[in-house]
């Protein structure tokens, strides 16, 4: 029974989820928009956020904790760029946008993105 498990489980394993979400989070803060599947733009949301909020406390301990994630160019623009563009906001940092099902296996697609 998964009762108060909040976690979407994505068809994987713990590990593989783990590095997907690793890779969509390096994606979105690099290039700030991508398209994917609706659950994993809905999963990769609530990631997100933390690393922004934590991002925005600042301090050597904040970067040190991103970076055993991230590498060090990811960990720069999330620090220097990202996170003092969120300043004054308390939550709500992505847009999900929904779009039509993919042709090929009919899954529902979406557009995650930072808002500005």
């Amino acid at each position: 029974m998964r009762k108060r498990k909040k976690q979407r489980k994505l068809s994987r394993k713990s590990a593989p989820r783990k590095a997907l979400l690793k890779a969509l989070t390096s994606a979105l803060i690099l290039i700030e928009k991508i398209k994917t599947t609706e659950a994993k733009a809905k999963e990769l949301s609530g990631f997100i956020a933390k690393l922004i909020s934590r991002a925005k406390l600042g301090g050597l301990h904040s970067k040190r904790l991103l970076a055993r994630e991230f590498s060090p160019k990811i960990v720069k623009k999330l620090v220097e760029e990202i996170a003092p563009r969120y300043k004054e906001r308390k939550g709500g940092y992505t847009r999900i946008i929904k779009l039509g099902p993919r042709k090929s296996d009919g899954a529902k697609m979406a557009i995650i993105e930072l808002i500005k």
